[in-house]
């Protein structure tokens, strides 16, 4: 299975949020309504970061197969800039109304939502509807979608990711431990495999945003699925007790030992590699991951070893355990003034055709569904595809609704939280004044 590297991956994640000067580009070359893509395209231009080469290898394919018909009509033209200069690039396009047909969305949900909101940005629900072709869409896919971008459908799902807990199945079982599914049972099969000289966790302090997901994965377990939303609609503050909790309960997770010695230090890849070689017995992280543990030369426990979890639930809490967290990686996105049939013809087919074709040839999990079967590379893929089948209401990651100085705050001080070194008050007060600064 060929998709995008680790480092591309990391790239992906981080690039979630941007800064203050791309946003404020935004709002200059935003100011005004309508603008957009030259009406009637010559081409089906298409603008992407350089480190994802899964959509458009998969777009190539479709070109020359289940597509040809369109591409015949508005030839695809692919265009790369590293994610870097991703913003840079969309804002001097949008204030030339020269953005091309699509595009790979701003680098925070906030910069592509400034770009729907000036006229830019096609009706995607709207557009689907009419090409009959919006149930193509996962619902778990849409609901993450509409709840990144203020409730409308903004972005097409070319990547789908829901979050949880991969654990070792061997050494579970060696141990007499069936799969959590409350808080406190997590807690306890922690406290018997650290008593028998196992690492129950594998975490990358260093990148911090795989510690702060466990702090969001309790709140929506005992608040609900509006945890996170509220703070961003004033209706509750980090610092509540309730909040304050869930960043204590994680913190204890630290203290007791159970992500090994220097989690800190950790990166994302030392953090990966702790897992995959059967050293960690548990490792949160998205469905991105499928790929790595689909691979022999990186994944020594086996593939079959690798079980799936939601992050348990807690007791008395008011979320619900098939809640996952989810992401659509960096979204792509369509012109309004460029999208005509011809686009529509090219939309409608990449609709009914990309999720068979990126998950056939590149094993790559998407917000479309699959409607040529395709054979799963092991049982935990299978049980991952299921799980976004089934879903229908899912829920987003700690930062996803935070600022770029709270996102950057926050996750610089997980480790921190993690290691004692701070106090979860601490911590929450600290994220908390980076969200009320202007």
């Amino acid at each position: 299975m060929n998709t995008d590297s680790t480092t591309a991956r990391k790239v992906r994640l981080a690039g979630l949020t941007a800064s203050a000067a791309a946003m404020a580009l935004f709002a200059t070359a935003c100011g005004g309504t309508g603008g957009g893509s030259a009406s009637a395209p010559k081409d089906f231009s298409y603008l992407t970061n350089t480190e994802n080469t899964t959509v458009r290898t998969a777009l190539t394919t479709l070109s020359k197969g289940q597509c040809a018909d369109a591409n015949k009509a508005l030839p695809l033209k692919v265009e790369t800039v590293p994610q870097t200069s991703l913003d840079q690039k969309l804002q001097l396009l949008a204030g030339q109304g020269a953005l091309p047909v699509q595009f790979a969305a701003g680098n925070a949900p906030a910069l592509t939502d400034q770009l729907y909101q000036s006229g830019k940005i096609a009706d995607i629900e709207a557009e689907l509807k009419k090409l009959g072709v919006l149930d193509q869409i996962q619902p778990a896919a849409i609901s993450t979608i509409k709840a990144l971008y203020d409730g409308k459908l903004e972005v097409l799902p070319y990547e789908y990711n829901i979050e949880g807990i991969f654990y070792n199945k061997k050494i579970f079982t060696a141990n007499g431990l069936e799969e959590p599914t409350t808080w406190d049972e997590l807690t306890k099969a922690s406290a018997k495999l650290k008593a028998k000289g196992i690492q129950p966790f594998s975490a990358s302090g260093q990148q911090g945003w795989p510690l702060t997901r466990l702090i969001s994965g309790y709140l929506y377990r005992s608040l609900g699925p509006d945890a996170l939303k509220d703070v961003k609609d004033g209706k509750a503050k980090l610092t509540d007790p309730q909040y304050v909790k869930a960043a204590q309960q994680i913190a204890d997770l630290g203290k007791k030992g159970y992500f090994g010695k220097g989690v800190g230090s950790i990166d994302y890849d030392t953090a990966f590699n702790q897992f995959l070689t059967g050293k960690a017995a548990m490792f949160y992280m998205g469905s991105w991951a499928l790929t790595n543990i689909a691979d022999p030369k990186q994944n020594k426990v086996g593939a079959d070893n690798v079980g799936f979890m939601p992050f348990p639930a807690v007791a008395g809490g008011k979320g619900s355990i098939d809640q996952y967290p989810s992401n659509v990686g960096l979204a792509m996105t369509l012109g309004k003034k460029s999208f005509d049939s011809k686009v529509g013809d090219w939309v409608g087919c990449i609709a009914k055709n990309y999720g068979s074709t990126a998950l056939k040839d590149q094993g790559s999990i998407s917000g479309f569904k699959a409607n040529t079967p395709v054979k799963d590379a092991n049982e935990v893929t299978a049980k991952v595809r299921t799980t976004i089948g089934e879903s229908q209401q899912n829920v987003l990651w700690f930062e996803a609704l935070f600022s770029t100085k709270a996102t950057t705050v926050s996750q610089t001080n997980a480790a921190s939280l993690i290691n004692g070194s701070m106090s979860a008050q601490q911590f929450m007060q600290t994220v908390q004044d980076a969200l009320s600064s202007k």
